[in-house]
């Protein structure tokens, strides 16, 4: 895995051992990167879930100005940091080594907003509902945010959630990219 394009261009990144992670592969990542280009430029962005950090670090090498990296193995953690001073994007970069409701809440207590959301959970069990609630009910969303929620091929659920519109779905071979705004 590295990283497609912007300032760390080329640059490789390690990833967590063993089958608890899928890193979005490198075509997948390109793809999505050239959706969010146009918004991307000085935004703050939430990588939760983050595995390798492949996403938020791909987001900071493309001109964002900061990323949360949120992810509750310690595994993870350890290869989010890594990747971080490899890229020489530490300073820009703010890791939660906690589950996504715990992080929300820390992030909350801390008033942060975000631009860009990017949600990978481990499909299947509900937690990307869980995570879309805790950043409306943390107030967690910027007013024009965008949220990006990767889910199985399959998965509908995210496509009928209360308190977001969809405005785009992405189908790839197994998985997909739903893209929500906030609604009132």
């Amino acid at each position: 895995m590295r990283v497609i394009a912007g300032s760390a261009r080329r640059l490789l990144l390690k990833t967590p051992a063993g089958m608890n992670t899928r890193p979005t592969t490198d075509r997948i990542k390109e793809t999505l990167f050239n959706m969010l280009q146009p918004q991307l430029q000085g935004k703050e962005f939430l990588d939760l879930f983050a595995g390798s950090g492949g996403i938020g670090i791909e987001a900071l090498s493309r001109g964002a100005r900061h990323a949360c990296f949120a992810d509750s193995s310690r595994e993870a953690i350890t290869c989010i940091k890594d990747n971080l001073a490899h890229t020489k994007f530490t300073d820009r970069a703010t890791v939660y080594a906690m589950d996504a409701g715990a992080a929300l809440a820390r992030m909350s207590a801390e008033k942060r907003k975000f631009d860009i959301v990017f949600l990978d959970p481990p499909y299947g069990k509900g937690l990307e509902i869980a995570a879309l609630a805790s950043l409306k009910r943390y107030g967690l969303l910027a007013e024009d945010a965008t949220v990006i929620v990767e889910t199985a091929a399959e998965d509908t659920a995210v496509t009928e959630v209360p308190g977001y519109r969809v405005t785009r779905v992405k189908d790839y071979k197994t998985n997909r990219h739903v893209f929500l705004t906030p609604t009132e």
